[in-house]
């Protein structure tokens, strides 16, 4: 994460650990997107590792950069269409749906936005104050509409979904969202990313109850 090489590569073995077990809870193909978060979590959080390290060896810039663009693709592509989609798939009350799939709609148009400007600008990243801050003009004119459409897409799905615990990943993930905004703003994508990461485990759980299937 921000604070160090360790605790992304921590955090990394951990989330492949409970990502490896809830894919295996997996027992409908709609699952398995939601179900593969956490592996993808720990994906990104190794990158953030790989990061530090050659943040510490100027020769290594060619790899920086590589794990650099895994990072923020990941943060600002993926997660904003990946995450209200894995929630479509599993929910089947006609009225949500219809609310994940304008969630999901949104989420695809922000990614699609991010790709465009990531491919304008160039994305580096610093150590400051012992924080990893990702440093572009990806929002350049946007600020608080383009932080608040992030929260919409990557956190409201969660919390209209009907499936059960799926409100608790979305409360701790809006809180820990609020937190680093306060607190972290300007290395938010790092730390949110982090706590988001860590918190993923939940899904560990709900993925058990829908192949357990327990009602919501």
């Amino acid at each position: 994460m921000c604070f160090s090489a360790g605790a992304s590569f921590t955090a990394g073995v951990v989330l492949t650990a409970v990502g490896a077990a809830t894919l295996k809870k997996v027992n409908k193909p709609s699952q398995v997107v939601f179900a593969s978060i956490t592996i993808f979590f720990a994906l990104q959080q190794f990158a953030e590792g790989v990061l530090w390290l050659t943040m510490m060896h100027p020769g290594y810039s060619g790899l920086q950069t590589i794990t650099t663009q895994i990072f923020i693709v990941m943060a600002q592509v993926i997660w904003p269409a990946m995450i209200p989609v894995s929630v479509l798939l599993l929910e089947e009350n006609r009225t949500r749906k219809k609310i994940l799939l304008a969630l999901f709609f949104a989420g695809v148009c922000i990614a699609l936005s991010n790709l465009y400007h990531l491919a304008l600008y160039p994305v580096h990243a610093d150590i400051s104050s012992r924080h990893l801050v990702y440093q572009n003009d990806l929002h350049a004119g946007f600020g608080k509409v383009a932080l608040a459409l992030y929260f919409a897409v990557t956190v409201i799905p969660l919390l209209v979904s009907g499936i059960r615990r799926m409100y608790v990943l979305g409360i701790i993930m809006g809180l820990s969202f609020m937190v680093s905004a306060v607190f972290y703003m300007k290395c938010l994508t790092s730390v949110w990313c982090f706590f988001a990461a860590v918190i993923s485990f939940v899904i560990y759980f709900i993925v058990r109850d829908l192949s357990e299937k327990l009602p919501a």
